[in-house]
């Protein structure tokens, strides 16, 4: 362990995910299984230069890690995207005699915290943690598998209503830029058709997809759509759409929202939350920065800040071919 790491500060940014205060308590115990200071910094960058910090222990992350949320509090800071607020924020951190920051968020927070790290030499380690699992360097991201439980959960109840009245639900689930949410969920609720921003010939296959459907004798169908996918209508264009050449289905459309980010974070997530907030201390004991802590083949790794923010990830082919075999 060095020396000059006696106090980390840890932080939420952006968009809210299942298993943030789990990872928020995992960094905690892990500061006080080796002997650090935590400073716990509300409303994530904006927090961090207003000063809004509090000393956390152990017992401050009691009865966390099976809630929603994050009790840190997130916000996105227009400020901390100037050199003033960041120098503000920097200033703050020196005055509460904290070493290193450790933040928890996505892309947009890790862009923050790079520049933040370059500017001010302050030793800064990401904790990957949105519902979309958009970063790149890590299988998995916090929330990702709650929010999949959560959407599968949710379209098994509208196959109900589905199959009981002969209707075809269009059904929104998250991912503006990832169809993971929609390709996973899709496949675990027998999905007719999926809808992701990966592929542009989404709509065709969709018509396609309710043709075969027709002909086989289906009188009701799931279609999954990416709030993201490219086909330049919304779902309710996407509807009317429909109804124009399938005047059989009694169309519903069902936007599923901002219940994926909600909700008390699944086993996967806690676990993968505690993995990736014990390794994020360790890193920064280490004496590593500008680091992500993801996890790849079960084993946690340290990969680059700028490799997370810039690298996009692929879509999982295999997984496609598998919907497009089990969806006839």
């Amino acid at each position: 362990m060095t020396n000059k790491i006696n106090n980390i500060a840890v932080l939420t940014s952006g968009g809210d995910a299942p298993g943030m205060n789990a990872a928020i308590r995992a960094v905690v115990r892990a500061c006080a299984y080796y002997n650090l200071d935590c400073t716990g910094v509300y409303r994530g960058y904006q927090g961090l230069i207003e000063g809004d910090f509090e000393k956390l222990n152990a017992r401050s992350v009691r009865n966390v890690i099976n809630r929603g949320g994050t009790f840190l509090k997130s916000t996105r800071s227009l400020d901390f995207k100037t050199k003033e607020g960041r120098a503000k924020a920097y200033e703050n951190l020196q005055k509460n005699g904290v070493d290193a920051l450790i933040v928890i968020g996505g892309d947009g927070t890790f862009t923050g915290a790079l520049y933040f790290s370059q500017e001010f030499n302050i030793p800064v380690v990401g904790i990957p943690a949105t519902i979309d699992n958009d970063i790149s360097g890590t299988d998995y991201t916090l929330g990702y598998d709650t929010a999949l439980n959560t959407v599968v959960e949710a379209i098994d109840k509208i196959r109900d209503t589905a199959s009981s009245h002969n209707r075809l639900f269009l059904v929104e689930v998250m991912g503006r830029d990832a169809g993971d949410i929609a390709l996973n969920s899709g496949i675990g609720a027998g999905a007719e058709e999926i809808l992701i921003p990966e592929e542009d010939e989404g709509v065709q296959r969709m018509m396609d997809s309710l043709e075969k459907s027709k002909k086989s004798g289906k009188t009701s169908s799931i279609i999954v759509v990416a709030e993201g996918e490219k086909s330049g209508k919304n779902i309710f264009q996407l509807a009317e759409f429909i109804s124009q050449t399938h005047a059989e289905y009694d169309i519903r459309v069902s936007v599923l929202g901002h219940i994926q980010r909600g909700g008390s974070p699944s086993c996967f997530d806690r676990v993968l939350a505690s993995k990736l907030g014990v390794g994020a201390v360790e890193a920064l004991t280490d004496g590593k920065s500008n680091v992500m802590i993801g996890i790849h083949h079960q084993k946690v790794v340290h990969v680059s800040l700028e490799r997370a923010i810039k690298e996009d990830r692929e879509l999982d082919k295999e997984l496609r071919r598998v919907a497009n075999i089990t969806s006839v």
